[in-house]
C-alpha cells in the first residue's frame, strides 16, 4: 500500500509541474486568519473551510468525525465507541499544540493531564461552519497554538420565524433526536437547539465483549440585540450532559463500575462596536467543567475546571487593503481533582488529596496586515504571554501571500510559539511514590519539585504551500510543505517514573500536504482527495530497548507516516445524493500499558470505506443513510481500544 501511494503522490507532482496551473478565485472570506474578515485568496496560511451545507449534507452525528473527513493534514483518533476520548491532532503534533475555539470561547478542560480538548461530545446539528487553520498562531491565539487553532462557528437566528427536526436510528440501538427554532428582526435575533443522542455502543478496549453504553443531552442557544447601526450585544450559551461507560485499561479488569458523568458548560458575552475606521469587541467567556468518574473498584472521583476570560480585540482600518488587530487577553484557569497522584504512604490528609489550583496568563498582541504590491499581501505579529507560574514569553508570526493571477496563489508563514506547563503539571507533577519524591505537602507542589523547574516549551515553525485550478480539468489543488520544531518539551512517562520535567531533546514535525477537488461543469458528481505524509520524530521516547521496527520507534504517538482521504459524491437520481468514503492510515506508533509493561507497541495500518445517501422526499423532508466501515475493518486508533465494526444509521430530517 505504501508503494502504491508513493507512486500516484509522484505521479501527481510531475503531473503539476509540467502543466501550467491556475486557481479558482472562489470569493471565501475567512476570519480566523487575521481576527477579522477577509478573503481566503489573500491569506498566507493553510486553512481549511468547512461551509455549513457541507455540515447539513453530512449524515454523521458529530462534528469531530466531519472534520476527519473534510480536512486534510488532521488525524484523528478515537478510544473506543461514541462517547470515548475522541482527539485531533493538527501537522504531526500532539493534540495539546493546537487550540479550539466555540464561538471565540477557548476550549479545554483545566482539569485534565494537558489542558487540551477532546472532540467526542460536539454534535453536528447547531454548528454553522468550522475554519481549520494550520501553522503556528501563538501570535494572535496565545500558548498551545503551534500546530494550529480549529474554529468553530455556531448558528444564528435569522429574520422570521423557523424550526427544524432530525431523527436517526441505528445499529447498537442508537437514536438520535435534534430539534431547533430560530427567528428574529432588525433588532433581535435569536436560537435555541437541544439534541438527544442515546446508544448502546460498544466496548470500549477488545479484551471483553461487553457494551458500553453513551447519553449525550445538548443545548445551544444565542440571543442578540442590535441596539444601533454602531452597537451590537451577541450572548451564547452551549450546555452539554453526556454519560458514557468505559473500560479500565487492565485487562484483568471488571469493568462494570467504569462510568463518567461529564457536564460542560460555556457562556460568552460579546459586545461589538464599530465605528468609522474602527472596529472593537469586548467579551467575557465562562467556561465550567465537571467529570464524575466511577472506576472499577467503585471508587468514586470529581474533577473540576474553570476558565473565566476577558478578551478585548480592535481593528483599525487604514484603507481596504492595510489594518492592524490589536488585542488584550486575561484569562483565569483554575481546577480541583483528587489526588490520584498523591503518595498514600504518606498519611497525609483529604483536604491534601483535594487541592485547589489555578493560574492566570495576561496577553498583549497586534498584528499587522498589509498589502505592499498589487499581487502580494502580507502580515507581522507579536505576542508578550505572561503566565502566573513561569513569566513572560514572546511569540511572533510573518506570512505572505502572492496571487500569480486571479487564478493562483503562494503563500509562506513562519512563526515561533509557545506551550506553558498544564496546573496538572505543575501540582501533580512529582510522581505517586515516595522513590519519586513525594513527601511531605510543599504549597504548589511536593517536596523535591518547585514550580519554578517547569519552564514553558518553545517551537518554530514554517510552510510554504501552492494552490492552483486546472481550467481543462475542472481540478482545484491545493500542496503545502510543512516544518515544526519543538524544544524544552515537557515531559512525564513509566522511563522517568511519572516525574514531570523538561527535557533537552528537540522534537520535529514535518511533511507534505496535498489536496484535490475535481468537479467537472455540468457533471453530477465530484471527487475530493487529501493525502498527507509526515515524518515526526520525539526525543523523550524509546530511550532503551524499544524493539519497533519500519523506521518508527523515535515517532511521535499516533501520528502516522501516510494518510489519505477520498470522497465520491455523485447526485444518482433527481433528489438523491450519494457518496463514497476511503480512509487510509499507515501504521503508527503507540505507548504500551500494564498489560505489556508499558512496552511501545506499532499499530497495524488500515483502510476503510464508508457510503451515505440523503434523498429528498419532499419539499421539506429527507430520507438519509450512512454506512460505515462497511466491509468490517478490525483496526486499532489506540493500543487495545476497540473502533466501530459496521454500523448503519437510518434518519429523517426536516429541512428549509
Amino acid at each position: 500500500m505504501q508503494k502504491i501511494i508513493k507512486i500516484l503522490f509522484s505521479a501527481l507532482i510531475i503531473f503539476i509541474f509540467f502543466n501550467k496551473a491556475f486557481s479558482k478565485d472562489v470569493p471565501v472570506i475567512v476570519i480566523s486568519p487575521g481576527k477579522s474578515p477577509q478573503s481566503l485568496s489573500t491569506v498566507g496560511s493553510t486553512v481549511t473551510v468547512i461551509d455549513g451545507e457541507t455540515i447539513r449534507n453530512s449524515n454523521e452525528s458529530f462534528l469531530g468525525a466531519i472534520i476527519d473527513q473534510e480536512s486534510g493534514s488532521t488525524n484523528t483518533f478515537q478510544d473506543g465507541g461514541h462517547g470515548t476520548n475522541m482527539g485531533i491532532q493538527l501537522r504531526g503534533l500532539e493534540k495539546r499544540y493546537s487550540t479550539v475555539y466555540i464561538d471565540g470561547v477557548k476550549m479545554s478542560d483545566p482539569s485534565s493531564p494537558d489542558n487540551s480538548f477532546y472532540f467526542q461530545n460536539i454534535m453536528k446539528q447547531s454548528i454553522d461552519r468550522v475554519e481549520v487553520l494550520k501553522g503556528n498562531q501563538s501570535s494572535l491565539y496565545g500558548p498551545n497554538a503551534i500546530g494550529g487553532t480549529i474554529h468553530i462557528f455556531t448558528k444564528k437566528g435569522k429574520p422570521g420565524f423557523r424550526q427544524n427536526t432530525t431523527f436517526q436510528s441505528g445499529s447498537n440501538d442508537t437514536n438520535s433526536i435534534y430539534y431547533s427554532a430560530d427567528g428574529g428582526n432588525d433588532k433581535i435575533n435569536y436560537y435555541l437547539g437541544i439534541n438527544r443522542f442515546l446508544t448502546n455502543g460498544i466496548s470500549a478496549m477488545n479484551d471483553n465483549d461487553e457494551s458500553d453504553s453513551y447519553k449525550n443531552n445538548g443545548l445551544h442557544g444565542s440571543l442578540d440585540f442590535k441596539l444601533n447601526d454602531n452597537l451590537k450585544i451577541e450572548n451564547t450559551l452551549r450546555l452539554v450532559s453526556a454519560d458514557f461507560q468505559y473500560d479500565a485499561v487492565a485487562s484483568a479488569s471488571t469493568d462494570v463500575n467504569d462510568a463518567s458523568e461529564n457536564t460542560e458548560g460555556t457562556y460568552s458575552l460579546k459586545i461589538l462596536h464599530d465605528e468609522g475606521k474602527f472596529n472593537n469587541s469586548f467579551s467575557y467567556n465562562k467556561t465550567y467543567i465537571e467529570r464524575n468518574t466511577t472506576e472499577t473498584t467503585g471508587k468514586f472521583q470529581n474533577y473540576f475546571g474553570y476558565r473565566d476570560a476577558f478578551n478585548f480585540t480592535g481593528t483599525y482600518n487604514f484603507n481596504l487593503d492595510n489594518r492592524v488587530v490589536y488585542g488584550l487577553d486575561a484569562e483565569f484557569d483554575a481546577a480541583r481533582y483528587d489526588g490520584d497522584y498523591a503518595p498514600s504512604a504518606t498519611g497525609w490528609s483529604q483536604i491534601f488529596f483535594d487541592k485547589a489550583a489555578d493560574e492566570h496568563i495576561y496577553s498583549q498582541y497586534f498584528d499587522y496586515q498589509f498589502r505592499p504590491s498589487e499581487k502580494l499581501f502580507g502580515t507581522i505579529g507579536l505576542r508578550n504571554d505572561e503566565h502566573s507560574a513561569t513569566g513572560s514569553k514572546p511569540s511572533g508570526r510573518v506570512t505572505m501571500a502572492y496571487k500569480i493571477d486571479n487564478k493562483s496563489k503562494l503563500r509562506s508563514s513562519f512563526g515561533s510559539g509557545i506551550r506553558f506547563p498544564s496546573l496538572y503539571d505543575l501540582h501533580y507533577a512529582n510522581g505517586n511514590t515516595n522513590a519519586s519524591g513525594g513527601g511531605t505537602y510543599s504549597g504548589d507542589g511536593y517536596a523535591g519539585m518547585k514550580v519554578e523547574d517547569l519552564n514553558a516549551e518553545r517551537a518554530n515553525s514554517y510552510d510554504f504551500g501552492y494552490e492552483t485550478f486546472f481550467d481543462a480539468l475542472d481540478l482545484n489543488l491545493d500542496i503545502a510543505y510543512f516544518y515544526v520544531e519543538q524544544k524544552n518539551p515537557l515531559n512525564s512517562d513509566y522511563r522517568n517514573n511519572w516525574k514531570m520535567g523538561n527535557t533537552y531533546g528537540v522534537n520535529y514535525a514535518k511533511g507534505i500536504e496535498l489536496g484535490l477537488n475535481w468537479k467537472p461543469k455540468n457533471k453530477k458528481f465530484g471527487i475530493d482527495f487529501d493525502y498527507t505524509y509526515t515524518d515526526s520524530y520525539d526525543s523523550n521516547n524509546c530511550y532503551a530497548g524499544c524493539t519497533l521496527k519500519s523506521g518508527m520507534q523515535d515517532a511521535k504517538v499516533r501520528v502516522p507516516r501516510n494518510t489519505f482521504t477520498s470522497k465520491i459524491n455523485h447526485e444518482t437520481l433527481p433528489g438523491m445524493t450519494n457518496s463514497f468514503l476511503i480512509k487510509y492510515v499507515d501504521e503508527t506508533r503507540d505507548f504500551g500499558n500494564s498489560n505489556n509493561s508499558f512496552t511501545d507497541v506499532l499499530l497495524d495500518d488500515y483502510i476503510t470505506f464508508g457510503f451515505s445517501s440523503d434523498y429528498r422526499i419532499s419539499e421539506n423532508f429527507d430520507l438519509t443513510l450512512n454506512a460505515v466501515n462497511i466491509f468490517d475493518a478490525n483496526y486499532e486508533q489506540s493500543h487495545q481500544y476497540s473502533q466501530m465494526s459496521r454500523t448503519f444509521n437510518f434518519g429523517l430530517k426536516r429541512v428549509y
